[in-house]
C-alpha cells in the first residue's frame, strides 16, 4: 500500500532476494581494508595498566594524558564504509589486512544507519557486532523447539548469523552493533580526539555504547575497570574487559604502533568471572577409556558468555577436598574461559546430608569399578559391553581431529548404540540409508547425507586415523609423530618397541601402550573389519628431518597466513618441537594476529617472540 512513500533505506526494505542477482556472487569475497585493523595488546592487572601508562608519560608527555575507557564487547569486529553519506560496504576484520564482504547481511541490522545525517564524502566506522543475551536465549529456545543446533554462546550465535547466505535469516536473529571508531577521509568536522569522534558518531545515528567514560588519569581508568568488573553481569551483552585509549589524536599519532598493535591503547582483561549457584545433583559419567568422572549438575547460571548447567568435579578425591555435596552453594568459573569448574563451596546445604559416596559399580553397565595404580580415577573394566564407553569411543571416532564425520552427532550415535545397530567404529561403515531412516527425526535427505559422509571418510590421513583409534596416551600430536615416522599403517602395526621408542618425544609408556593396542585380539578384529569395509588410511610421505630447529621448542599463537598445523609440521620437519603452553623452556613464540595471553606470558618470562616473516627467515638460513 502506498509504495510511492517507501524509503529505500527503511528497515523493511533492507532484506531482498539474495539469490536472484549479482549480490550473491560478491557475498563473503575477500576485501582489502583501506587502513589496517590492528589488534590490541592485553593487560591483566592494574599494575600492568600503570606500567603501560607510565611508559607513555615518560616517553611522550610530561602531563597526564586524558584517556577514554570503553567496555570491550565480546562480539565480531567489522568495518563499515560510507560514501557520499550512504552505507556502501561492510567487511569483517579478517586478519586485519583483508576481511570478507558481508554488506548485504549487515544491512539487516537496525543499529547500522543506511544514511548519515551530515554530508560526508567518505567515512569508515568500526564496531562490534553482538547478540544481546536475551536475544540469544530466545534463539536457543527456538532452536530447541525446531530441533536445530544450539549455539554455545552469543558470540558464536552472532558469527553464525552473519555468515548466512540468506540475509532474511540474519534479519531474524536480532543482532546489534556498538560503534567505537570513526575515520574521516578528510577532517572537515575538525575532530581532534576519540571522545569527540564518539560524539560525532552518535549524532550521525550510530549506536555508541553509553557506558564509555573520559578519564583524567590512570587512577580514574582503574576505578572504571573495577566498577565494571562487578557490574558487567547486569548488562544484556557480554563484555570481557575494558579498552583504554589515549584520547588526543595528535598524541596517538606521536606514540604510534608496534608491528601488531597501537602503543596508545590497551585492553584490560577482567579476571575469570566467578558466579554463585547451587549444586542440584552430582552425576557420574563414563568416558571412552572407562574412567568414571563426577559432574556437578547446577542451577543454570550465565558465566563468561554462555549459560552453564554442568561443571566438572574431576575425580572423587576432588569432591572430598572441596567438601561438596548436593544442595551446596558453590562458586564456579570457566577454566581458560572455556571449561566450567567448581572453585569452592560458599554455603553448605541446610541440615546434615550424608557425604557424597563414590559409586561401587558402573552407572552404565553395573560392572564393579576398579582403581588403577598411580591414578586417582576409578575405571569400569567392561570396555566392550559398557554402553557409555561404546558411545564415547564412537563420538571420538567421528570428531574433527579424528575421522571428521560431520553431522554424526552425539544424539545419532546414542540412538545407533541403544538400538543395537553399532558396537564398534567398523559397524558405521556397514550402515545403509534404510538403517538411518529407522532413527528418530531422520528424514530421507538426512539419511542419505549421513550415509554419504560416512562413506567419504574411508580414506583419512594416517595421523587422524591413528588418533581415531583411541590408543591410550596417544593424542593428536603423538599420532602425527608416529605417522611421520612410519609412513603407513602396515609399518606401524609391525613396529617394534625400540622403533616406536626412538621417536623424539615418545617414551616407554606410550611405546608400550601402542604395542598393547595391537596385541589385543578385539582391536585386531575391529581393524580387520575396517579394512574389509574399505577404510584404508592414506600413507604419509616420510620426509627427511633437518636439524635446523633441533633442541628448540616453539609455541604458536594468534592468526597466521595459513593453518596452524602447517607451521607445526614445518617445525617438526626441521627437528623442532611444539608446545601448547609457554614456559621458561620455550625457545620461541611464533605470534600472528590476536595472540592473546601466550604473547603476554612470553613477554613476562623473557621468551623471544617472532613473527611469521622472522620465522620464514629462520627457515631460509
Amino acid at each position: 500500500m502506498y509504495p510511492e512513500y517507501k524509503l529505500a533505506d527503511s528497515p523493511t526494505q533492507r532484506v531482498g532476494s539474495d539469490f536472484s542477482d549479482e549480490k550473491l556472487q560478491k557475498r563473503f569475497l575477500p576485501h582489502k581494508h583501506k587502513v589496517r585493523l590492528y589488534s590490541l595488546d592485553n593487560t591483566y592487572s592494574y599494575d600492568e595498566l600503570a606500567v603501560w601508562y607510565e611508559k607513555i608519560i615518560k616517553n611522550y608527555t610530561s602531563e597526564p594524558p586524558q584517556l577514554v575507557c570503553e567496555l570491550k564487547i565480546d562480539g565480531l569486529a567489522i568495518s563499515l564504509t560510507y560514501l557520499n553519506s550512504k552505507f556502501d560496504t561492510g567487511v569483517t576484520r579478517g586478519d586485519g589486512f583483508v576481511g570478507e564482504n558481508i554488506t548485504e547481511n549487515l544491512k539487516t541490522i537496525k543499529t547500522i544507519p543506511q544514511k548519515l545525517k551530515s554530508v560526508v564524502k567518505e567515512l569508515e566506522v568500526r564496531g562490534e557486532i553482538f547478540m544481546p543475551k536475551t536475544s540469544f536465549e530466545k534463539l536457543n529456545k527456538k532452536q530447541l523447539e525446531t530441533g536445530g543446533k544450539l549455539f554455545a554462546n552469543p558470540r558464536n550465535a552472532a558469527s553464525g548469523s552473519l555468515r548466512q547466505l540468506d540475509s532474511k535469516i540474519t534479519a531474524e536473529r536480532d543482532l546489534s552493533m556498538f560503534s567505537y571508531y570513526g575515520r574521516l577521509d578528510s577532517n572537515e568536522f575538525d575532530i581532534k580526539s576519540h571522545s569527540e569522534m564518539l560524539s560525532f558518531l552518535k549524532n550521525e545515528g550510530f549506536n555508541v555504547n553509553p557506558n564509555y567514560k573520559v578519564c583524567k588519569n590512570i587512577q580514574e581508568a582503574v576505578e572504571y575497570c573495577k566498577y565494571w568488573d562487578k557490574e558487567r553481569q547486569n548488562l544484556d551483552y557480554a563484555t570481557d574487559g575494558v579498552v583504554i585509549k589515549i584520547d588526543n589524536f595528535a598524541l596517538q599519532s606521536e606514540i604510534g604502533y608496534t608491528s601488531r598493535a597501537p602503543k596508545w591503547a590497551t585492553a584490560f582483561k577482567f579476571p575469570p568471572e566467578e558466579v554463585s549457584t547451587v549444586v542440584k545433583d552430582i552425576e557420574v559419567n563414563v568416558g571412552r577409556s572407562g574412567a568414571v568422572t563426577p559432574v556437578a549438575i547446577l542451577d543454570p547460571v550465565y558465566v563468561s558468555g554462555s549459560t552453564v548447567q554442568r561443571a566438572t568435579l574431576h575425580n572423587f578425591d576432588e569432591i572430598k577436598r572441596l567438601g561438596i555435596n548436593i544442595g551446596d552453594r558453590v562458586l564456579i568459573k570457566k577454566a581458560a574461559e572455556i571449561i566450567p569448574k567448581v572453585i569452592c563451596v560458599t554455603e553448605h546445604s541446610k541440615g546434615a546430608p550424608s557425604p557424597f559416596v563414590a559409586p561401587e559399580f558402573c552407572p552404565s553397565c553395573g560392572t564393579k569399578l576398579v582403581p588403577v595404580e598411580g591414578e586417582v580415577n576409578l575405571y569400569c573394566p567392561n570396555h566392550l559391553g559398557c554402553p557409555e564407553q561404546v558411545k564415547a569411543r564412537l563420538e571420538y571416532w567421528v570428531s574433527k581431529d579424528c575421522m571428521d564425520i560431520d553431522g554424526l552427532g552425539d544424539n545419532i550415535v546414542a540412538q545407533l548404540v541403544d538400538k543395537g545397530m553399532v558396537e564398534t567404529p567398523a559397524d558405521l561403515y556397514k550402515l545403509t540409508v534404510e538403517d538411518f531412516l529407522k532413527l528418530d527425526l531422520i528424514a530421507e535427505k538426512s539419511a542419505q547425507n549421513l550415509y554419504t559422509v560416512i562413506q567419504n571418510s574411508k580414506k583419512p590421513p594416517l595421523a587422524r586415523f591413528i588418533n581415531a583409534l583411541g590408543i591410550r596416551h596417544v593424542g593428536k600430536e603423538t599420532s602425527e609423530l608416529i605417522a611421520q615416522k612410519f609412513g603407513s599403517f602396515e609399518a606401524l602395526k609391525n613396529a617394534t618397541f625400540e622403533q616406536i621408542q626412538e621417536i623424539d618425544g615418545i617414551g616407554d609408556k606410550i611405546a608400550l601402550s601402542v604395542l598393547d593396542f595391537f596385541s589385543n585380539s578385539f582391536n585386531n578384529i575391529v581393524l580387520k573389519n575396517l579394512d574389509l569395509y574399505g577404510v584404508k588410511p592414506q600413507e604419509t610421505q616420510i620426509t627427511e628431518t633437518s636439524v635446523l630447529f633441533s633442541g628448540l621448542t616453539f609455541v604458536i599463537t594468534g592468526t597466521l597466513s595459513d593453518a596452524r598445523d602447517k607451521f607445526e609440521q614445518l617445525i617438526k620437519q626441521n627437528g623442532g618441537k611444539t608446545s601448547s603452553s609457554v614456559s621458561k623452556k620455550t625457545s620461541y613464540v611464533l605470534a600472528g594476529e590476536n595472540p592473546g595471553s601466550k604473547y603476554t606470558k612470553a613477554e613476562s618470562l623473557g621468551v623471544k617472540i617472532i613473527n611469521e616473516a622472522q620465522f620464514n627467515e629462520m627457515l631460509e638460513t
